[in-house]
């Protein structure tokens, strides 16, 4: 079928084939060329077919350590081709082994199994592209299933969080101990339906400040200094102890101090100093409190009221009973470690600081303070208020253990279902879900010794190019991605728009497996920020079936034309039956 080459030019050779009458020629488009010459192996891949000749490109050659991607040496003249061999297209596509899974199957080799490194594709970040009905989310679950289905090499210990934009992948993994009756899968979920399903819940006290501005939706430094603030003070006012309410009596004198000697009218202070008492109030602060004078005693909210004069009728006072509880000392015992409190907690401490640290005065910092309160009141009085209500204080490390167990079992699959809430709030909880599993992943004393898989459904809708780094410094999935592999915390994103995401991210993406993408933008940034991708990939990627996909990367020694197999079970990502439905 081959004959001599006829000439090689930069990467490519050309061969020239038997025109003989009676010879027929197989199907040879994609297929995988052998150049010989003695112990010099190269590969190549049929790329262009005339009537007298193929073009080839090369991809590698065959060592005595095996196959390695990219040449040393181009073949000779006098090299003899040959189509690949079984034995060495198992070198290339992999084989059945204890540490290999199965991929799927070749549709150029009429359906040969193609085998993955387990360690050399979920070691690294990877991501899935693919336009809808392409057959990701079904690619995703096939992948999984095989990994669990392998009795050689059992998963106890995997901790795979999928982040589920619509519920897609209950129906694939809530039977997985069936597979082994030590697998377990869980699922957490806004809208409960299942007796097995468990509320999403992430406790307040556990947000950083970084948190609780990408959850209040914060956009300038100076809100940072006013969550900083009430951050602070929530762990004060959350308390009911006797040094926690001396340091409250502390704080609100100081506040009501500041506001006696303002510059406002006397009507103006009584307003922000009752503000202050309606909304933070202790037995010595609140508006029956008695203050005793010499053969007298005046409530707390009478000694405001104002005389003849304009002035408080009981200053002097009031000034005494207050000062007689400011203590600068006390704000050393002011508690920094976390401890409970709510979210309600939270909005009484906020509107304490807005109220107590005079941004009453300053515009800019009135608006940007009263934006922060308004998002927070709003949360507070919304049905998702209770995802953010914890019953008891736990701390990062028992919340981490208790996503991964369901009734005291060790459970290997975690499937986040985001369904119930808007984007915003979904993206912001993907993000602290994420920045949580980084944080315990850090303080491991042994370094990656328990690893983290976060599948990302629909990424395009987290993995955004965010305004984060110029609020708090950075973005958690940035930071992932440049630092998440020697911690042990993977991205494994799924998307059907890769353009919209971080530009970060994708660079370091170690492997892809792009289904059917037939978008210009989203094929010119895959070209674009992979630059190793040759134009016989991207040519592919346009083409391709529901199901198949071209499989790149570090895990696999070229790129290949994979078909996967359908999952069993499906998960929820089929199309709509219309003709049905109307029936």
């Amino acid at each position: 079928m081959f004959q001599n080459i006829i000439k090689i030019t930069d990467n490519v050779a050309t061969v020239a084939i038997n025109k003989g009458a009676n010879a027929v020629l197989p199907d040879l488009m994609n297929m995988h060329v052998i150049f010989e010459s003695g112990k010099n192996k190269v590969l190549g891949e049929v790329k262009d077919i005339s009537t007298d000749s193929v073009d080839i490109k090369f991809l590698g050659e065959f060592t005595e350590r095996g196959f390695t991607t990219g040449i040393v040496r181009k073949p000779s003249l006098d090299s003899k081709t040959r189509m690949i061999n079984e034995s060495e297209l198992q070198l290339i596509i992999g084989t059945k082994s204890p540490d290999n899974f199965l991929l799927g199957y070749s549709p150029l080799y009429n359906n040969y199994p193609i085998y993955t490194n387990i360690n050399e594709l979920f070691s690294n970040h990877f991501a899935i592209f693919g336009a809808s009905g392409s057959g990701k989310s079904c690619g995703v679950a096939r992948i999984i299933q095989n990994i669990f289905a392998n009795p050689e090499k059992p998963v106890y210990n995997a901790n795979l969080i999928f982040f589920d934009a619509y519920g897609e992948y209950k129906n694939s993994f809530s039977n997985i101990n069936q597979i082994n009756s030590n697998y377990n899968y869980k699922f957490i979920t806004t809208n409960k339906v299942d007796a097995t399903d468990e509320d999403l819940r992430v406790p307040i006290y556990l947000l950083t400040l970084d948190d609780i501005a990408l959850l209040l939706g914060a956009t300038e430094h100076s809100q940072l200094t006013i969550l900083e603030r009430a951050l602070k003070l929530v762990r004060v006012f959350a308390r009911n102890d006797e040094n926690s309410i001396q340091v409250k009596n502390h704080l609100i004198a100081k506040s009501i101090m500041a506001i006696l000697f303002s510059n406002m009218t006397s009507a103006g202070k009584k307003n922000e100093i009752f503000k202050i008492i309606h909304k933070t109030h202790t037995p010595q602060f609140n508006f029956n409190s008695q203050v005793q004078g010499i053969g007298f005693t005046r409530s707390f909210s009478e000694c405001f009221d104002i005389d003849s004069t304009g002035q408080f009728a009981e200053m002097v006072l009031i000034n005494e009973y207050i000062l007689s509880f400011i203590d600068d000392s006390l704000e050393e015992k002011m508690p920094v470690d976390n401890q409970y409190f709510t979210i309600d907690d939270l909005e009484i401490a906020l509107n304490f600081t807005l109220i107590s640290e005079g941004f009453q005065e300053n515009s800019a910092l009135h608006d940007a303070s009263t934006v922060l309160m308004v998002r927070l009141h709003s949360l507070v009085n919304s049905p998702n208020k209770r995802i953010f209500e914890f019953p008891d204080f736990i701390t990062l490390e028992q919340y981490i253990t208790s996503l991964v167990v369901r009734q005291n079992v060790r459970c290997q699959i975690i499937n986040i279902n985001l369904e119930g809430v808007d984007d915003n709030l979904a993206k912001v909880l993907v993000k602290i879900f994420s920045r949580m599993f980084f944080d315990f992943a850090k303080s491991r004393p042994n370094r990656a010794s328990i690893p983290f898989h976060l599948f990302l459904e629909e990424a395009h809708r987290y993995v955004q190019k965010d305004s984060d780094v110029f609020l708090i410094g950075y973005n958690i999935f940035d930071r992932i991605a440049k630092e998440g592999r020697k911690y042990g915390v993977l991205l494994d994103i799924i998307s059907q728009r890769p353009v919209e995401l971080s530009d970060t991210v994708v660079s370091q993406i170690s492997n892809f497996m792009i289904f059917k993408m037939t978008h210009p933008a989203d094929l010119q940034y895959i070209e674009k920020m992979l630059p190793g991708v040759s134009t016989d990939v991207m040519e592919k990627l346009s083409s391709l079936q529901p199901g198949t996909c071209v499989s790149f990367g570090s895990a696999f020694k070229i790129p290949f034309i994979t078909r996967m197999q359908m999952p069993n079970p499906s998960p929820y990502s089929s199309n709509c039956d219309v003709a049905n439905a109307w029936k």
